[in-house]
């Protein structure tokens, strides 16, 4: 449970991290070299705004493009400081126009990570992801190895708010390697504070201390008293809360708090604020946690930063409900409930870019292109169960606060089993919930791959999508028997089979000429294993439906899954023209490599009859019914 309090709250704490060069980040050198030039920084924040506008009209008319680029670079910077981050990213992505435009490629991926920097702080990490691989596929042309390893690091931030921790992880080590063979100092701090947060969520407490204090002891060796040293205090504050040093981890924070108050940058004012909350919230001190909850969201809310207000919506409907407010803890939860949604919608939406923009930079080979698709698919399905994982852990987080309650009303047992019946009645509804948005999002995947398949103009091609297609078309059907069912642990297979192989003859067209049959009793399978079944059981109806029956011919598809002593055995039958000796495979193999692993994984073996038609059996040992 505490792993999962780590998860819900420690996303508070990522900071806005620069890029570096020399002994400055890439976006303090852009603009000391910018300002050193052209302007004398001064104190008053409208007239530094005035400034930057003026340095702009002057190099416009003069067309000294790379003064135009840092202009806009200060300015976004200025936006960032001292309005919101939207305004920020507008000038960031004009300073990336003129870039490209002169092709100054240096400065165009330096200006990228700045990029990335801001879109992480909108939530927005579909965008993040295509920056950072574009500055890196820069980086690599140009050989910038300190450019290189600021990219990994980014991309370790980015893991980071898709719960990617170990790999999170392994991109800081990259990282670290090349910034310690150069002597990268300043990049090296910001790369072991990455490094520490993944650490911390991977539960390995004394190493992420060890980190921690490391970067620290870097960045004040370099003479940095600024934004990256006070994110390393509220990082090392997370470190000793978990460690339930509460006076250590509120001392941090507040060295954290009162440096930003002191520098005038209330955004960084904000994760402290925040984490002081949870602290309280850990302690059991509800109405003390309320206002500084309260007030993270305020600051999130005017800054724009709102990547992390849902959980803060959730901790504001905990405290709520703890102190009998009900009408305000209703009010929060639904409120969390929809940036939630919101969170998770942008880590598809990120992984998806993340591999379009690999995609676009990898070599446009045909060995590269298979070899993307199959990835493709296997991190898409990977990523859609571990959303799954997320919600459910929400909800477990829930089920954490009732048993605490249930603890300290012993003596009111009645009333509280009476709670406890209409929380789980309630969990139940987001479950099934959980099992319709699933399926949502795979009908949406398959329509995906379908507008993808409608402009291949391949037949190879255009048959993998297919096959792609009814592949995701089988894990939706599971999902949506989930939550239709009455029992959401288990499958009724033989109604599964049913509706599938409608699916499967609507999209061949075969309603006309080919029946399928299931011949076999009702036979309830739990989840883990009626997904690979229905992969197995789709790849052959597909192979039996294209093979089989070729120009037009009828014919009858059987299927039987039947329980037998311990084992569970599938037959699946077709009275087609069978398999010749000595012919030759027909199609790409994927499909039957992919029931030999599927078979693999469920402790099975396959043999085949082909005498009047094609039968393919298996048998699956020790498998547990639902």
């Amino acid at each position: 449970m505490k792993r999962l309090l780590l998860t819900a709250v420690l996303a508070c704490v990522s900071w806005s991290s620069l890029p570096q060069t020399s002994s400055k980040t890439q976006e303090d050198t852009l603009k000391s070299s910018f300002l050193e030039q052209k302007l004398e920084r001064t104190k008053d924040t409208l007239l530094e705004y005035n400034n930057f506008k003026k340095s702009i009209q002057l190099s416009q008319k003069n067309k000294d493009f790379k003064t135009l680029g840092e202009a806009y670079i200060g300015l976004a910077k200025w936006h960032e400081d001292h309005t919101v981050l939207d305004s920020s990213i507008i000038y960031l992505q004009k300073a990336i126009s003129v870039y490209k435009k002169q092709e100054m490629n240096k400065s165009l991926a330096d200006t990228y990570l700045l990029l990335v920097t801001n879109y992480s702080g909108t939530a927005e990490y579909d965008k993040g992801s295509e920056a950072v691989y574009k500055a890196l596929a820069i980086y690599e042309k140009i050989n910038d190895q300190r450019g290189i390893g600021q990219c990994y690091t980014k991309i370790s931030d980015l893991l980071y708010y898709s719960d990617s921790y170990a790999e999170g992880a392994e991109y800081c080590k990259k990282a670290i390697a090349i910034q310690e063979k150069y002597g990268y100092d300043e990049d090296m701090a910001l790369s072991y504070r990455r490094l520490a947060e993944n650490q911390l969520f991977l539960g390995n407490l004394d190493e992420s201390l060890e980190n921690m204090n490391h970067a620290l002891s870097l960045y004040k060796k370099i003479g940095e008293n600024g934004p990256p040293l006070l994110a390393c205090y509220n990082g090392r504050g997370n470190i000793y809360k978990y460690m339930e040093k509460y006076p250590e981890a509120i001392a941090d924070y507040n060295r954290c708090y009162e440096g930003a108050e002191k520098i005038g940058f209330t955004r960084y004012m904000m994760p402290p604020t925040a984490n002081i909350g949870h602290v309280y919230i850990l302690q059991g001190k509800y109405a003390e946690a309320l206002p500084y909850n309260l007030r993270a969201i305020e600051i999130m809310k005017r800054i724009g930063n709102t990547k992390n207000l849902w959980e803060n919506y959730m901790h504001v409907s905990n405290i709520y409900s703890e102190l009998g407010d009900y009408k305000n803890a209703l009010e929060y939860h639904e409120l969390y409930e929809q940036g939630h949604t919101e969170y998770l919608n942008t880590i598809i939406a990120r992984k998806d870019s993340e591999l379009q923009v690999k995609y676009e930079t990898a070599q446009k080979d045909m060995e590269i292109m298979s070899q993307q698709t199959k990835i493709a698919q296997q991190r898409k399905t990977q990523w859609l169960y571990i959303g799954i994982a997320g919600l459910l852990g929400v909800i477990l987080f829930g089920m954490y606060f009732t048993l605490k309650n249930i603890r300290k009303k012993r003596k009111a047992l009645a009333a509280i089993n009476i709670e406890l019946d209409a929380k789980n009645r309630q969990n139940e509804l987001l479950l099934k919930e959980i099992h319709h948005r699933v399926k949502n999002n795979l009908e949406m995947v398959k329509s995906l791959i379908a507008l993808q398949s409608a402009k291949l103009e391949d037949g190879a091609s255009k048959e993998a999508m297919l096959a792609s297609q009814n592949r995701v078309q089988s894990m939706g059907i599971i999902h949506q028997k989930l939550y239709q069912g009455e029992n959401l642990g288990s499958i009724e297979m033989k109604d599964y089979f049913i509706n599938l192989g409608e699916g499967v003859l609507d999209t061949f067209n075969a309603e006309e000429k080919v029946k399928i049959e299931c011949a076999m009793d009702d036979l309830n399978l739990d989840v883990d294993t009626a997904v690979p079944i229905g992969l197995i059981v789709n790849e052959l109806l597909t192979n039996a439906l294209k093979y089989a029956f070729p120009e037009g011919t009828k014919g009858q598809i059987k299927i039987s899954l039947v329980k037998e002593n311990n084992d569970l055995l599938l037959k699946v039958t077709d009275n087609g023209i069978g398999k010749t000796q000595g012919s030759k495979p027909k199609g790409t193999g994927f499909g039957t490599q992919l029931i030999q692993l599927l078979t693999q994984q469920l402790n099975g073996t396959i043999s085949e009859d082909h005498k009047n038609g094609t039968a393919v059996f298996f048998n699956f040992k020790n498998f547990k019914i639902a």
